[in-house]
């Protein structure tokens, strides 16, 4: 239980990181982290730190199509949470 409290506190931490990181290079108009890698982060643990770094930075709070995906993704893992509290996974 440990260890996997550890790996979300890391994972949340580096997509909120790798979240400001895109802002700052969106702001320099420089080579930017692909949304794929931001939405994969996020499904395999990071949403609390992306969803954090979106607010915080300000960062794709205007952008439609990335809010769907990233409502699809927390959708998705709330299904599973779900599932996985009445045992039918």
């Amino acid at each position: 239980m440990k260890v996997l409290l550890l790996y979300f506190l890391f994972i949340n931490f580096i997509t909120f990181l790798l979240t400001g990181y895109d802002k700052f290079q969106a702001r320099r108009h420089r080579r930017r982290i692909p949304e794929f890698i931001l939405f994969l982060l996020a499904f395999v643990g990071g949403t609390i730190g992306l969803l954090t770094g979106m607010f915080f930075f300000r960062h794709k709070t205007a952008k439609i199509t990335f809010i769907m995906k990233f409502s699809y993704i927390i959708l998705v893992q709330i299904v599973v949470i779900y599932l996985k509290m009445t045992q039918k996974i």
